[in-house]
């Protein structure tokens, strides 16, 4: 069973709390990590930038499992990212199974609503 990693701050709401948690998860990893701010200027950005000397960088969206949208701005700004090979991540929990999914390829388009009903195993 995969052990769970507490927050590093308190924040509202189940895809926050998972955040706050998959961030510290990450630094007990050695990843420097940036959390993006979701304004404006960032519309469609996934929520973290995650960066590893020896495993380089990653973009991480955290998602509740079975209960979460894209956002339009995603549904543009993703597929732009994949189109230039950069990877996106979705991230459901702050465990090791799900860590280890960032030494997997890159996996966003397997939540996408086409993708939900035939791939479940996949995820």
């Amino acid at each position: 069973m995969s052990k769970q990693y507490r927050a590093v701050r308190s924040r509202s709401g189940p895809e926050a709390r998972i955040q706050g948690a998959l961030v510290n998860l990450l630094k007990i990893h050695d990843w420097g990590v940036r959390e993006t701010h979701g304004n404006m200027y960032q519309s469609g950005f996934p929520d973290v930038y995650a960066y590893h000397a020896r495993y380089g960088t990653r973009w991480i969206e955290v998602k509740v499992k079975d209960r979460y949208k894209f956002t339009p701005a995603q549904l543009e700004t993703f597929p732009d990212f994949s189109a230039k090979n950069v990877g996106i991540w979705i991230l459901t929990a702050a465990t090791e199974a799900e860590y280890d999914k960032l030494f997997k390829p890159a996996n966003w388009h397997f939540f996408l609503d086409v993708m939900k009903h035939n791939s479940r195993l996949r995820m």
